[in-house]
């Protein structure tokens, strides 16, 4: 074999595992989503969550409650979500993954919500409370 003959056979191969890893990064969203199926609900329920705000202000059904503000309902059920994913993925062991960043993510979300609902006094005083607790744990439980 000549020695130019021995380059194209590597530069094919080269162009050939380039184009393996581009196709592995297009197809790893979608497994990404198939694999982890709690974050995919947990996502697709704050979605449905905003829609159903949006349908309340948008029929008037929001006229109902003198509490009501629109972003900080939603703020507030999303931030639930993102907790309840939290508490599913501790709870169950097949699904058990780090969770400290949708537990963070998510009492700031219900901290927003609830700040506006109700009072922002003590709100953000336990989230950051939590959010401290939370920190000691990692730093002191040893991992399993």
């Amino acid at each position: 074999m000549s020695e130019g003959h021995k380059k194209e056979e590597k530069n094919e191969e080269k162009r050939r595992e380039k184009d393996e890893k581009e196709d592995e990064k297009r197809k790893g969203w979608d497994e990404k989503w198939r694999r982890d199926r709690v974050n995919a609900v947990m996502w697709a329920l704050v979605l449905i969550w905003g829609a159903l705000v949006i349908l309340a202000e948008t029929t008037g059904y929001k006229d109902h409650f003198s509490w009501w503000e629109g972003w900080a309902v939603f703020f507030a059920g999303a931030g639930a979500v993102l907790l309840l994913a939290a508490f599913y993925r501790v709870l169950v062991p097949e699904h058990r993954r780090a969770v400290a960043g949708n537990v963070i993510i998510g009492l700031v979300l219900l901290g927003i919500g609830l700040g506006s609902l109700i009072s922002w006094d003590y709100i953000w005083v336990i989230i950051l409370i939590v959010i401290a607790l939370m920190i000691l744990l990692r730093a002191f439980v040893p991992k399993r």
